[in-house]
Formats: structure tokens, C-alpha cells, sequence
């Protein structure tokens, strides 16, 4: 714990320097700053782009909405432009420290007062980040969606160096790394298991999403602990100015949300709820008495303005997916999280921000039988503690530090029996405990006209923590033949393992022209927590584990090199980048590795290293009627395991050469508007058996080398049109109709592949029943799909 005062006390100290001397210094130079909020609903709006023409340099809102300009005495022209939005031109007299607060009018709105600017946007090219994507959440509501429920992650796994397990997964990979090596945050809260009904839908109710940003690459170094990516996803404040009601019902599922002020452009709340109702068509059903299958969302959100220096959010997820086959088997799971914050401003230049973080991951396994009933219960919960500062001295240099701290439990597993007579014993693994904790300082800096940088360091400790028994092996690699030779008991809070490690992060841009940049990224990313599973696509019933003496951190180094360009007046943005990334430390498993309730799971850890590296092309549109993109990736990924596949590299197991998608949306007219997505990859890595054999009463299958075969290469079509028949009437009351096709041309896409005795059309066995076949498993024909949704 002293460690943790420490940098408490350091990076509160360094927050309070920077408050003195922003607040004290000599003015020679003012301040222009405020927030940008939506004119209708007062949401503040992040990543404006602010834009001060005289000088050719800005700077962008941060994701609070809050942007600041420290400029010297004099008379400047401002533009705030965003994408979706009227962009708003301004001229200011600086002659104090000004606070300027913009409210910005959507494309749909009519403008007054204010004076347009035909200027696009070009953050593209103009920002220093690359490897950075934002998820637009109005154009993923008319894109296609399978039953009708639109899903951010289905559009995340369409983008340039992001590839998807298969047909009806939410898991996605991002530049060679494994599902469980992406960050994803709603509200600064990470979720541990982004899929409903096995993944065929994710967690994020689209309707309540206020953006998403997905970092492939130049992390920064606020952010760390995963080795590939970062999904951040924001959730609605709440309309702070009328009361506002919404819903919409799916081929599959039912939502409803409801926002509006409690105190008027002051305070205000969100509240949305949703629900699929299979499990109540199944209960229709006789033979289907006692199955059945749900999911549920709930989000809510609180935020306070006290003063345009303190702010508070509240907000909470809870959601959860039940699983019952004949009441005798139930299964379910989900994730619940908590976060608050405080913004504060200490004064104009600088900016805090204070999160306290809950997040609790769990499953459960229940089976109802006299003789092997029980019920299996694991989860994982975080407490986390973040202060963050951004200090803004002039336009061209901005610097942020801070620091977070995490302590996380995992309770891989509680067995108890289910019944008197079962022949299950109550039986609880070990519970593990950690402390995560960062340092980080990261700044921004414009040096000329052309070139601007932004580079910084993490410094991450993570401890493994008591109270624990280690065991000592003879042998901790022989999975089948091990030994215990001593063990040693840790007391509660007493460091069993700590890891330090110091994460640099740098970024760069080179402006050719107006129109065109270079950029070049580096960072190092370390991951000390890791998923137990040896399934090419992640269940919920996987478990989490902290490093450990047998389990080293993975650490990633990645650099990347790209080029932008805007064309036709930033109508277009073409992109293409380039990168490397080299892993160490990756966790795989023995070959037929038990990972399920096993005491020396120690014995079934293998790491070893994984090289990546790939081209991504982009090109998108994201004004005027046509709005889209197309993306292509050529990439590949290798893994290299000691004792694993005789020593040989191998692919990883969601590995695909080639892939390619299109995805477009156009308005036909006020009314009616058009979508369509295609999506082509060459098919994944797969194991399979090869041959087996025997021994007395044994027998035991031959496996090819580890993912030495490829599904068939993976195609699929579809298609949408949105119908909103009171567009621009004004009317309060508001619906939409969307009616779509998936899979139009009925492609057969293998999720799985399995092994059987061959058989002919009628399950009759063939020969001597020594002969094997391959069956593909197919999820889904043509799906045809209705959604209404409205709003009041």
C-alpha cells in the first residue's frame, strides 16, 4: 500500500504545480476555452475540431467536450467543425481570458445566427494519431445487421486490420492479436465478454452509444494494459434541455430508453433497457418446454453541471445472457459495471479528471441431476482508481499525466453439489489477487507548420498478491508427469510476483500539404492479465489469470508507418498503412491442455513469440448522400511455442491472409435510405485429427500440425432500407422503419468443422465404421428481418 500512496501522492503533487503556475503565471499570453455541446440535447460533443485560422494550428475538445487555446492578445477567427454537423465559424477579440461555450447544430437542424464554413473535416490528415478509427453510430443504424439489431462490434470487425472469428461471433482480432488482448471500455469501465447469445450479438445497445473509438496503434499512454487494441465506447449524457422517450422492436429483441433533464441545461439522466424474447417463443413451443435462451441490457447514467468547473457522471451496465435446456442443464453469464467521475478545472489551461471503476465479470453452470448434479460459479471483479490531468500551455503543446491503479480478485472456480447423492464434492480453486498500478506523462507537440509529434512513457507495476499456496514442480512443463516438490503459503496482501516495466509510446506526423501527411507510430504495450482458454473463439466459460511465477507478462512492440490523403475537397479519405508488431510471451496450452477446474493449471501454460505484420488500405466517405467505406488487409500472423507443434511456427488460429469489405449507406430521398454490406476473407487456421490410434482399451486421435488446414474462404452479402416517413416535419413524434436481408445469396459460410464415422444420407454407417468424414458446421441461410423503432 505505501507504493500506491506514493504515486498518489506524486501525481496529485504535479497536478497541484500545474495549477499554481497556470493560475499564477504572468499574463502575457490568454486563454480562450469552454465546451462544445449539441445545440438540441446540451451532450458535449467530443474530438471537435477547432481550428484557429490565422496561426493554421488548433487543437481538438477532449472526450469530455472541453477544449482550451492559450493565444497571445489579438483578434482571431475560430471554426469548430465535426463530422454530422454544421461546422460554426467565429471571430474573437482576445484581449482577457475568455470562456466561449459552442453549441453546434446537427446536418438535420436549421442554422441561425451562426455563420457556415464550407470547410470539410480533415482530421485525418491534420492529427498526429494513426491506427485511430471512429465508429460512426448514425451510419451503423442503416447499415445491415443480422435480425435487425444494430452492433458496433459487427461494423469494428469490418474495418482495416480487424478480422472476426467467423460468422455469429462478437470476438475480433486486431493486427495479429488474440480476442482477449483488446481493451474495451463503456465509460472508462472494461468488459470482460463483449458477446450475447455466444456472440451473435454484442453488448452495446446502439441506441444509447454516443461514440466509439477503436486504436489499432499509437495508443496513448493514458491507456494500457491490453497488447493490441483499445475499443473506447461513450454512452449518451441525457438530453439536459427536454424529455425525450425512444424504442424499437426486432425480429429479435425489444429496447426502450428514456433521457430528459432533472434540472434543466443543469443536470440530466439516461435510462435503457433491452431484451430479446426467443425464450418466450420457445415457451409456446411443447417440445421445447424448459429451453430456452435470453439476454438482457439495462444502462444507466447521471451527470451534474454544478458550475463549468465541476461536473459529475454517474453511470452503471448490467447485462446477462441464461441458458436452459430441459430444466436440466441452465448456464448463464454476464457484466456489471459501475463508474464516477469528476471533471474539474483548476483553471483554464488545466483540466483533471477523477474515476472510480467497478467492473465484475461472472458465470455459472448449473446441472439438476440426482447422481452428477452441481453448480460451478467463477467470476472476476476490479476496483480501480484513475486521476488524469491535461494541461494546455499554448496551442502547439499539450501534456497529459497521471495515474491509475487497479486491485483485481479472480475466482476461477467454486464447485458445489447440487443435490444430496451427487458424486460431486464442494470444491473451491484457489483465489488470486493483484494490484495493478501506472505512472504515465504524454505530450503533444507541434514543432513547424508541417511536423508535430506526440510521445510520452507508461511506467506499469503490476504485484501478484497473497494469500495463496505456489507449487513447486519438478517439472512444470511435463503437463501429464508432474511433480510437486514443496509449495509456500503467501499471507493476505504479501507479493508473490511483481513485474515492472517501462511502456513508450511515440507518434508523428508530416504534413506533405493541405491535403496529404505521413505518420510514423511506435509504442510497447504489456499485459499482465490472461485468458485460459484453448477455444478458437472465446466462450464466457473461460477464466482470467494474473502473471505469476509460471506465467510471464506478454509484452508487444509495434511500429507502423502510414499515408493520408483527402480527396475532392475532404469528401473522400484514402489511407494506407503499414505495420510490424512483434509479441513475447504469448499464452498458449499444451496440446490436449485440461483447463477446466484444474488445481496445476501452471503445468499447462506455454509462451513463446508471435510476429504480425500487415498492409491496410481505407477509403471513406463520411458526407453527403453516399457515406461509407471500403477496406482491404493483407496481413499475417505466426506463433512460435516451445513444445508446441514439435517447436515449428504455426498461424495463429485467427489468421486470414486476405479481407476485404464494403460498406455503404445512401439516401435515396428525405424518406428512404439504402445500406449494404460485403465481406470476404480467406478462411481461418483449424486443427484437425488426421488419424488415431490404440492401445488396450484406450484409443486417441492424431492430430495435423497445430492449424494446419484452412476452412473455405468466407463471402457474404447484405442489404437494408430505412424508411422514416416524419423526417424533417418537426413532429415529436418520430418512427423509423428498416427492412433488410442477410446472407441475400444464401452462402453456406463454415463456423466449425468436426470429425464422424462416415455415414451416407440416412446416418447409416459406411464399411466397417473405421472410416472418417469432415462435416461442416453452417449458422445461417437467407435472413430475412423487420425493425420498427420510433421516438417522442
Amino acid at each position: 500500500m505505501k507504493t500506491i500512496a506514493t504515486l498518489v501522492v506524486l501525481t496529485l503533487s504535479l497536478g497541484t504545480i500545474f495549477a499554481q503556475n497556470a493560475g499564477t503565471a504572468a499574463k502575457k499570453q490568454y486563454t480562450l476555452s469552454g465546451y462544445i455541446k449539441d445545440a438540441a440535447s446540451a451532450e458535449e460533443l467530443l474530438y471537435v475540431n477547432v481550428w484557429v485560422e490565422p496561426l493554421k494550428s488548433g487543437v481538438t475538445s477532449n472526450t469530455y467536450g472541453f477544449y482550451s487555446l492559450t493565444l497571445a492578445p489579438g483578434t482571431y477567427r475560430l471554426t469548430f467543425s465535426y463530422l454530422g454537423y454544421q461546422s460554426i465559424s467565429k471571430e474573437i477579440n482576445l484581449d482577457r481570458d475568455l470562456e466561449l461555450n459552442i453549441e453546434m447544430l446537427s446536418d438535420a437542424q436549421t442554422l441561425q445566427e451562426v455563420q457556415i464554413s464550407d470547410k470539410k473535416a480533415d482530421e485525418a490528415v491534420r492529427e498526429v494519431a494513426m491506427s485511430r478509427l471512429d465508429v460512426p453510430i448514425a451510419q451503423v443504424k442503416k447499415l445491415p445487421a443480422l435480425l435487425g439489431e444494430p452492433d458496433i462490434i459487427k461494423t469494428i470487425q469490418t474495418l482495416p486490420g480487424v478480422t472476426s472469428a467467423g460468422e455469429g461471433t462478437s470476438s475480433f482480432y486486431v493486427r495479429g492479436g488474440a480476442a482477449d488482448q483488446n481493451l474495451v471500455l463503456i465509460d472508462e469501465a472494461p468488459v470482460y465478454d463483449v458477446s450475447h447469445l455466444f456472440g451473435l450479438f454484442s453488448v452495446f445497445n446502439a441506441d444509447i452509444l454516443k461514440s466509439a473509438e477503436l486504436y489499432k496503434g499509437g495508443i496513448p499512454t493514458k491507456y494500457g494494459g491490453r497488447l493490441s487494441s483499445l475499443l473506447e465506447v461513450s454512452t449518451k449524457d441525457g438530453n439536459a434541455r427536454q424529455l425525450e422517450a425512444a424504442g424499437s422492436v426486432s425480429t429479435l429483441a425489444a429496447k426502450a430508453s428514456l433521457e430528459g433533464p432533472i434540472v434543466k441545461d443543469k443536470a440530466s439522466f439516461i435510462l435503457a433497457a433491452r431484451r430479446s424474447y426467443v425464450d418466450l417463443i420457445m415457451k409456446q413451443i411443447p417440445d421445447l418446454k424448459g429451453t430456452g435462451v435470453q439476454f438482457y441490457d439495462l444502462n444507466g447514467k447521471l451527470n451534474w453541471k454544478i458550475n463549468n468547473n465541476n461536473r459529475f457522471f454517474l453511470s452503471a451496465y448490467a447485462g446477462r445472457d441464461i441458458w436452459k435446456f430441459n430444466d436440466d442443464f441452465e448456464m448463464d453469464w454476464g457484466n456489471k459495471t459501475t463508474t464516477f467521475r469528476w471533471n474539474h478545472l483548476f483553471s483554464e489551461r488545466l483540466f483533471a479528471n477523477t474515476t472510480l471503476v467497478y467492473s465484475d465479470f461472472d458465470y455459472t453452470l448449473e446441472q439438476n441431476d440426482a447422481l452428477e448434479g452441481f453448480r460451478w460459479d467463477a467470476n472476476q471483479k476490479e476496483y480501480s482508481v484513475k486521476q488524469d490531468f491535461t494541461w494546455f500551455p499554448s496551442p502547439k503543446f499539450t501534456l497529459q499525466f497521471g495515474y491509475q491503479g487497479t486491485y483485481r480478485q479472480f475466482q476461477p472456480g467454486d464447485i458445489q453439489p447440487n443435490g444430496d447423492n451427487t458424486i460431486f464434492k464442494p470444491t473451491k480453486l484457489q483465489p488470486r489477487h493483484a494490484l495493478d498500478q501506472a505512472l504515465y506523462v504524454g505530450a503533444e507537440q507541434k514543432l513547424s507548420e508541417r511536423l508535430s509529434m506526440q510521445y510520452g512513457l507508461r511506467f506499469s507495476l503490476f504485484q501478484h498478491l497473497g494469500p495463496e499456496t505456489i507449487y513447486t514442480y519438478a517439472n512444470a512443463s511435463d503437463n501429464v508427469n508432474y511433480a510437486i516438490t514443496d509449495s509456500t503459503h503467501y499471507k493476505k496482501g504479501q507479493v508473490i510476483a511483481s513485474f515492472a516495466n517501462p511502456e513508450p509510446r511515440f507518434a508523428a506526423r508530416y504534413q506533405l500539404n493541405a491535403s496529404s501527411s505521413l505518420k510514423f507510430s511506435y509504442n510497447r504495450m504489456l499485459q499482465y492479465i490472461h485468458l485460459l482458454s484453448n477455444s478458437t473463439v472465446p466462450i464466457p466459460f473461460n477464466t482470467w489469470s494474473p502473471s505469476s511465477p509460471y506465467l510471464k507478462p506478454q509484452k508487444a512492440d509495434q511500429v507502423a508507418i502510414g499515408y493520408f490523403k483527402n480527396l475532392d475537397k475532404n469528401t473522400w479519405e484514402f489511407s494506407a498503412e503499414a505495420y510490424y508488431k512483434a509479441s513475447d510471451n504469448i499464452t498458449e496450452f499444451a496440446d490436449n491442455a485440461n483447463i477446466f477446474f484444474n488445481e496445476h493449471i501452471a503445468t499447462e501454460f506455454r509462451q513463446g513469440k508471435a510476429t504480425s505484420y500487415g498492409l491496410e488500405l481505407l477509403l471513406r466517405r463520411n458526407v453527403g448522400d453516399l457515406r461509407g467505406f471500403a477496406s482491404y488487409t493483407l496481413s499475417k500472423t505466426d506463433v512460435t511455442i516451445p513444445t508446441v507443434n514439435n517447436g515449428q511456427a504455426f498461424p495463429a488460429n485467427y489468421d486470414r491472409r486476405h479481407s476485404f469489405n464494403l460498406s455503404l449507406t445512401y439516401d435515396l430521398s428525405p424518406r428512404w435510405s439504402i445500406g449494404g454490406n460485403f465481406t470476404y476473407a480467406t478462411g481461418r487456421p483449424i486443427t484437425l485429427p488426421t488419424g488415431k490410434y490404440s492401445f488396450g482399451n484406450y484409443e486417441a486421435n492424431l492430430y495435423s500440425g497445430r492449424n494446419g488446414y484452412r476452412l473455405p474462404d468466407f463471402h457474404r452479402l447484405d442489404i437494408a432500407a430505412t424508411f422514416d416517413p416524419a423526417k424533417n416535419k418537426g413532429r415529436r413524434w418520430q418512427n423509423t422503419w428498416v427492412f433488410g436481408i442477410y446472407n441475400v445469396y444464401n452462402r453456406q459460410n463454415p463456423f466449425t468443422i468436426y470429425t464422424r464415422t462416415k455415414q451416407d444420407d440416412e446416418g447409416n454407417v459406411i464399411g466397417d465404421g473405421t472410416e472418417k468424414e469432415a462435416r461442416l458446421v453452417y449458422l445461417f441461410s437467407v435472413l430475412p428481418y423487420v425493425t420498427w423503432s420510433f421516438k417522442f
